[in-house]
């Protein structure tokens, strides 16, 4: 059975197990939080060109983040001393900013996680520095598709955590795309990753049912090629084990009494490349 804990808005919370669901107070925390994270990864596609250092995106990030009254999660969480992750072309996710500079072709993920009044604003998109190969563009495109679908599946009434799985895996496998299973979506609120785990490939009806006030992430991460993942060195990048090229997408959403409201979409409408 999985557990379920209403919880106020100036309640401490910790990460028990339970399953979150949040009152009217933590629908209006999240959405400030998602419209900035939004509104920074909007900003990003006007920086994300052949020559930008992945450390400039991060510095924009930062400042962003900090202008619009909030902090950046990810800055000393475990060690991490970054203000976001980019992850370029077979990178999966947590690429590391630095000093590389964006080629010609390249694709990137820039995930941002903005704490604002204490709740997480968690999102990531894709972005083209110039023009990408064709399949590039193409699991870009269908990488969306299957954030998209994932979300829908959670909006029908009496579904569950594995519908939402079950649909982003079948729409990649029509592409004979692989999805990957090491990393996931999560809850998340006033905690940066709390119940529950929100698997990518999953099957339909089984899985805690969806209740009104839950939050969490869908983060479909998606490979040209095999699934199969594996850790750099450095404890943080993760890349895929046959050097394809990777894709993902992320928004944060909470469950309402009639659909699902998604935090962090585009105020300018730039949710996917082109932009």
């Amino acid at each position: 059975m999985h557990q379920y804990q209403t919880v106020d808005s100036d309640q401490t919370v910790y990460r028990d197990g339970t399953i979150k669901l949040h009152g009217p107070e933590g629908f209006e925390g999240m959405r400030k939080a998602g419209r900035l994270a939004a509104e920074i990864l909007d900003e990003v596609a006007n920086l994300v060109q052949p020559g930008v250092t992945t450390g400039q995106i991060d510095d924009l990030v930062r400042q962003m983040t900090l202008d619009g009254g909030a902090v950046p999660a990810t800055l000393g969480y475990r060690g991490y001393a970054h203000s976001c992750c980019t992850s370029i072309n077979h990178v999966i996710c947590h690429g590391i900013p630095g000093d590389k500079l964006l080629k010609e072709g390249d694709i990137v993920n820039v995930d941002v996680t903005p704490l604002l009044d204490g709740w997480h604003g968690d999102s990531s998109r894709m972005y083209f520095a110039g023009e990408p190969p064709l399949k590039a563009a193409r699991l870009v495109e269908v990488t969306y598709e299957c954030l998209m679908l994932g979300i829908e599946a959670a909006s029908k009434p009496g579904a569950r955590l594995g519908d939402i799985g079950a649909a982003i895996e079948e729409h990649a496998r029509q592409h004979r795309y692989g999805v990957v299973r090491e990393f996931c979506g999560h809850g998340l609120g006033r905690l940066f990753h709390d119940a529950p785990e929100v698997v990518h490939a999953a099957k339909a009806g089984t899985g805690p049912e969806l209740k009104p006030g839950m939050f969490f992430t869908i983060e479909p991460m998606i490979n040209l090629g095999k699934p199969w993942a594996k850790i750099l060195g450095d404890g943080w990048t993760a890349v895929t084990r046959d050097k394809s090229l990777s894709a993902q997408f992320e928004h944060s959403l909470g469950i309402t009494e009639d659909g699902i409201e998604i935090f962090t979409k585009s105020p300018k409408g730039l949710d996917k490349p082109p932009y």
